[in-house]
């Protein structure tokens, strides 16, 4: 077992200093505090747990977590996961406190400051593709407040990991299945969210990329907004198909499956009409049941609110960043046959 001794010979550096950096505690110049780190974690360091557990409880740790639209059932399972986190971590004297905003920049800025107020010493967020938000992140690593971006990741911020789907390969793997289900030829349309949420701008680039390789006789008659939300989903879907009574295939690249699906049914066009889209909520996979969807792509939503407050929890107490920058969930095709 590696020792607080043995990383403070090799650091050339007081246990004392060790100490205060494996445990955040005090202040110690940044770069010695990187260098201990760094050996700690080439030499495979792993606190006593008996000791984690106490210096948690001295701490009092709060952890916040902003997750996007609490209407949003792929955000239910979310919630699932970061809830039996929290119950977990109590046991450490560790409060998770949660926060559920719309898809709105200004909003999850408040949301921010708000746990900002509440002193929490890290946070969990489901970033709004924004320069403002982007800011934000980088102004609560200035002030050791870490951040761990989940379900989606955020361009140019300092947060210390991601946890969630590679989603331009989920996007490319939605062509193929795209392509499979079409044989190759048909009138399409793609319902996304928001271009603000950058798992949605990857998932319509990768299927974009496969198709218009591997599959020209795929037609991509218009890319429309839901906004996640399942009223505007099933607007935005009847509107669609009534513009285009040629469209024989779908392609939902974020919520508002359900809602989107419905305005199909109403409208008779579920008959020869191929859809393709993401997770495994009960409504999603009642449709898959009834033939209606060909085929949804899960992203494992529990471990995508569960990750991000363990790799926290872990920095918090340690000072170790994960191991992992990029912590990608396994995503698994779901048909009708194997539901």
């Amino acid at each position: 077992m590696v020792t607080i001794k043995e990383i403070a010979d090799l650091s050339n550096v007081s246990r004392g200093t060790v100490d205060r950096v494996l445990n955040n505690r005090g202040s110690v110049n940044p770069q010695t505090a990187q260098k201990v780190r760094e050996i700690a974690e080439k030499l495979g360091y792993k606190p006593n747990k008996a000791g984690l557990a106490l210096a948690a409880q001295k701490k009092k740790l709060r952890i916040g977590v902003i997750i996007f639209s609490p209407d949003n059932p792929f955000f239910e399972k979310v919630m699932e996961g970061v809830s039996a986190k929290a119950e977990e971590l109590a046991a450490y004297d560790c409060t998770v406190l949660v926060r559920s905003v719309t898809f709105d920049a200004a909003a999850q800025i408040r949301a921010i400051s708000e746990l900002q107020g509440q002193e929490i010493h890290g946070l969990v967020l489901t970033p709004y593709n924004d320069p403002d938000v982007v800011a934000k992140i980088n102004e609560l690593e200035q002030l050791g407040i870490p951040v761990v971006t989940t379900n989606t990741d955020i361009e140019g911020s300092r947060r210390i990991a991601y946890v969630g789907s590679n989603y331009y390969e989920g996007g490319r793997t939605a062509g193929g299945l795209m392509r499979l289900v079409t044989g190759g030829t048909a009138s399409l349309g793609i319902i996304t969210g928001s271009s603000q949420v950058l798992c949605h701008t990857q998932r319509i680039a990768g299927f974009l990329d496969v198709i218009q390789k591997t599959a020209p006789g795929l037609q991509v008659l218009d890319i429309m907004k839901n906004h996640d939300d399942e009223f505007e989903s099933y607007e935005v879907t009847r509107h669609f198909l009534k513009t285009h009574p040629e469209a024989n295939a779908l392609f939902f690249a974020a919520g508002g499956v359900h809602g989107g699906c419905k305005a199909i049914l109403n409208m008779n066009r579920a008959k020869n009409m191929h859809i393709i889209c993401f997770d495994a909520v009960d409504t999603t996979r009642q449709m898959v049941l009834d033939g209606l969807i060909s085929a949804t792509i899960s992203q494992q939503p529990w471990k995508q609110g569960a990750r991000p407050l363990d790799l926290l929890f872990e920095y918090l107490t340690t000072g170790i960043l994960p191991a992992e920058e990029i912590q990608y969930v396994d995503a698994t095709i779901q048909i009708r046959e194997n539901l």
